[in-house]
């Protein structure tokens, strides 16, 4: 059958067919209006369709605005709800239009239907129209009172808008005790738990400047408010109930009885469905069992069964959140997951990043009694199809390695790897291979013996090759071919792009040069050369500090880059324990799944490298300063930072280095005079000074400055007076701040009595003013602090500069200064660090 013509087509339910459409609309809606002929309301949802199909796809309908308001005097409920959705969308940009909704959205609220009357109250509060606030208070109490949970349910949710709107037009109908008696009288589960939600929304942000609400806030946390809840837990439910446990985390109990009487109340939960409400118990399991040390030996026994079921009987997603958490438990005390572990081998269905997680797990839980059949299961993932899991298997049997459990064993697997002839599984074995020499040096016969086969033109990927490269160095005496293996490596220097490995083959030169002078001196020559030239500066520095090296005294050289082997007892943890205890105290958050605090990735300041935790709103404008400054947050984006940023960047700018620059060093033309000296050195030993005066400069003229190898004494700083009553704006401080070099950053220890004194901020910005030390910025919770200070000298307008940051924890602090004066930036620091050590003395 041929398609119908054009003029026949009949027109798209979503698109209007011509420019008059919409017109065509509202004059279909006003001769609709008021008619009451059989039928009509089947007309109107057809209208009430089309008009919502235009306004999801963007076409601007606001012109049928008051058709559709006359068309809502119906009792069809679908077109009371399509009406409701056309008015919420368009009331904020239309306010004037919005005044033509209250009088039939406040009839409705008085409507027979329950239905009706919470869907139109729910609409009134969604205008998100100031002006029209005065006309939500009637309804809204009336809501309240209603007989129907529903409607009094969306009342609840209608005060916490009108509090977003016009907070204090909420707090003068006293709206918020209305709802602390719903709370703790209504008999539905969820107007209780809207209520509980929408108090603690008000009050925590009416708290900043309410006692009364700091008051009521801490009154949700009393012992009857919590077992009124917690014995009433059943009837709510998933989400009301996480918000009741997150509650019960935050409460103190009084006494030990109190602790099993909640957790006797809660026990059922740890049984429940959804996954959300365990981790929530869990927690507050954990949390209230922290200070009784044998109970929470037993809590960890009790939750790992609900815990390990939710992670086999959920979806990848909700596995990989449950196994998020259980990696933290388990890192704490893997002793009681130790029997566990084939709860977490992997299977071929399961998504790389859970793989990857259980692969953690099973390195978390390893001990002398399982070490065998976890490392046979992870020798099988070697050869997976997946590169990634094959890598982290790899890695994982190297961490197991390194915890000194059946290392016999493990070894000859590793070492078996390098048999698989697959290029990403011989650079990840090498990488393990070294760790395990430094920490083990007892295997290098049997490790050299198998890697001394293997060519390097066979390992592409940099880490690869340079583990190989640092073991043809370290172990050159053993290896008949290391010196020849790195001259080709040396020889082909321009094709290497790695700066890493360029590093490894300085170093390894050196160290073969020391054990095997005669067939390592030309190699050496030429890398010493290739490395001066090279423009990567980390690659130049090393290469020139290696040459520099050498001409003073060859003895020292071997001491400096070659020291005796010393085994490594211990690796360095990539997170710190502080950061670890601060990951569990967010327990059942993101920071688990993310394994990082909050303020990490919460806060832009925070993004990237930095690691100190105060947030923008937490600092603050000390009262020194004037009232009409603006606030640090409304500067430039350039300046955004300047005040609570760690970063320096600018501190350096004006050190520059150039491989062009005056001093001597070799290069490339004249490597044939570099080999030539080694040789001399090789074979004459340490020059003197007597012989050599030419090279008797030391570690202060690396740079061929000319400076005197003598250190200068260093002069004892004159005494500086400061001014009590310097002043400085907040403004002119971001300027210097980002304009003036860092004169010197140092560390210094802080007092217990300072620490113990240290609970907010204001105590130590005290104390400093009292020594003319003036804080213009500060911020910050235990057991971080950070503060901006500055000072000025008595006798001119010289201003200093300075942050410190204080971690209660090590009683450190970091001090960094900058100065109009240079020259007494360290007399400011000395008086900075005396009055600091004074901080909590009587």
């Amino acid at each position: 059958m041929a398609p119908p013509a054009a003029s026949q087509r009949y027109p798209s339910p979503s698109q209007p067919s011509g420019k008059s459409e919409v017109s065509d609309l509202k004059t279909q809606l006003r001769q609709l209006a008021g008619s009451r002929a059989p039928g009509v309301d089947d007309s109107k949802r057809d209208l009430y369709k089309k008009v919502i199909s235009y306004m999801t796809i963007g076409i601007d309908v606001s012109s049928v605005f008051g058709e559709m308001v006359m068309c809502s005097a119906t009792s069809d409920i679908v077109l009371k709800k399509m009406c409701y959705l056309y008015v919420g969308n368009y009331a904020k940009g239309n306010p004037d239009l919005s005044l033509l909704t209250i009088n039939f959205l406040q009839r409705d609220c008085k409507d027979e239907d329950p239905m009706i009357r919470g869907l139109a109250l729910r609409s009134l509060c969604s205008l998100r129209v100031p002006n029209l606030v005065e006309y939500l208070v009637g309804p809204l109490g009336s809501g309240l009172k209603d007989n129907n949970s529903y409607v009094r349910t969306i009342a609840v949710t209608g005060v916490l808008k009108l509090y977003h709107i016009s907070p204090s037009t909420c707090i003068d109908a006293d709206f918020p005790p209305t709802l602390k008696s719903l709370m703790l009288h209504d008999s539905d589960a969820q107007v209780v738990a809207n209520c509980l939600s929408a108090l603690q929304e008000i009050w925590s942000l009416e708290a900043s400047h309410s006692e009364e609400a700091c008051r009521e806030k801490e009154s949700l946390l009393s012992k009857p408010v919590i077992y009124y809840f917690l014995n009433r837990i059943k009837d709510f439910n998933e989400w009301a109930q996480c918000l009741i446990l997150e509650l019960a985390v935050k409460y103190v109990p009084s006494d030990s009885n109190d602790i099993f009487d909640i957790m006797n109340l809660l026990e059922d939960r740890l049984q429940h469905a959804n996954g959300a409400v365990v981790l929530a118990t869990v927690k507050v399991f954990l949390q209230l069992t922290l200070s009784m040390t044998d109970v929470h030996q037993q809590v960890y026994e009790r939750i790992k069964s609900p815990l390990l079921t939710l992670v086999s009987s959920g979806s990848p997603e909700q596995s990989y959140a449950i196994l998020s958490h259980l990696h933290l438990l388990v890192v704490r005390a893997p002793f009681i997951f130790a029997a566990d572990y084939k709860h977490f081998y992997c299977q071929y269905n399961e998504p790389s990043y859970v793989k990857k997680l259980k692969l953690e797990m099973l390195t978390a839980v390893a001990n002398e009694s399982n070490t065998y059949e976890i490392v046979t299961e992870l020798c099988e993932y070697a050869a997976n199809v997946d590169i990634a899991i094959a890598r982290e298997s790899i890695r994982a049997v190297g961490k197991i390695a390194l915890q000194q459990y059946d290392v016999n064993a493990i070894v000859d697997r590793l070492l078996q790897f390098l048999e698989m002839e697959k290029d990403y599984v011989t650079a990840e074995t090498l990488v393990l291979v070294k760790d395990l020499l430094r920490k083990y040096p007892q295997w290098s016969h049997d490790c050299i013996s198998v890697v001394g086969s293997i060519s390097s033109k066979n390992i592409q990927e940099p880490k690869g090759k340079a583990a190989l490269i640092w073991m043809l160095g370290e172990y050159a005496q053993d290896m008949s071919d290391a010196p020849y293996i790195l001259e080709n490596l040396i020889e082909n220097w321009e094709e290497e792009h790695s700066a890493e490995v360029r590093l490894h083959l300085l170093t390894a030169a050196m160290k073969c040069f020391f054990k095997r002078a005669p067939e390592t001196q030309k190699a050496l020559g030429i890398a010493l050369a290739a490395g001066v030239a090279d423009f990567h500066q980390d690659v130049h520095d090393r290469a020139l500090f290696y040459y520099r090296v050498l001409q003073y005294d060859v003895h020292v050289a071997e001491r400096v880059v070659s020291p005796p082997k010393q085994a490594v007892s211990v690796f360095a943890d990539t997170q710190s324990s502080e950061i670890k205890d601060r990951i569990f105290d967010e327990f059942n958050s993101l920071s688990v799944i993310y394994q990082k605090p909050s303020y990490m990735f919460t806060d832009k300041e925070h993004r990237g490298p930095f690691e100190f935790s105060d947030e923008l709103g937490n600092i603050s404008i000390t009262p020194e300063a004037s009232s009409d400054i603006v606030p640090a947050q409304q500067y430039e984006a350039n300046d955004k930072d300047l005040l609570l940023g760690i970063d320096e960047k600018d501190d350096n700018k004006g050190l520059s280095s150039n491989n062009g620059s005056a001093y001597s060093a070799p290069s490339l033309e004249n490597s044939s005079n570099i080999t030539s000296q080694m040789q001399e050195l090789a074979i004459s030993g340490p020059a003197t000074s007597a012989t050599t005066p030419q090279s008797s400069f030391g570690f202060d003229d690396l740079l061929g400055l000319g400076l005197s190898t003598a250190p200068a004494p260093t002069p004892t700083p004159p005494l500086l007076k400061l001014n009590p009553r310097a002043a400085l704006d907040p403004g002119a401080f971001q300027q210097k701040w980002r304009q003036l070099p860092l004169s010197l950053t140092q560390e210094c220890s802080v007092n217990p009595q300072g620490i113990a004194a240290l609970t907010v901020p204001q105590s130590l910005i005290r104390h400093m003013q009292s020594h003319s030390i003036h804080c213009i910025a500060s911020g910050g919770q235990s057991p971080n602090f950070k503060f901006f200070f500055f000072a000025q000298k008595e006798s001119e307008p010289s201003n200093y500069l300075a942050e410190c940051i204080i971690n209660t924890s090590s009683a450190k602090a970091q001090i960094k200064v900058k100065a109009d004066e240079q020259s007494t930036s360290q007399a400011f620091t000395t008086v900075f660090e005396t009055a600091l050590s004074k901080f909590g003395m009587p």
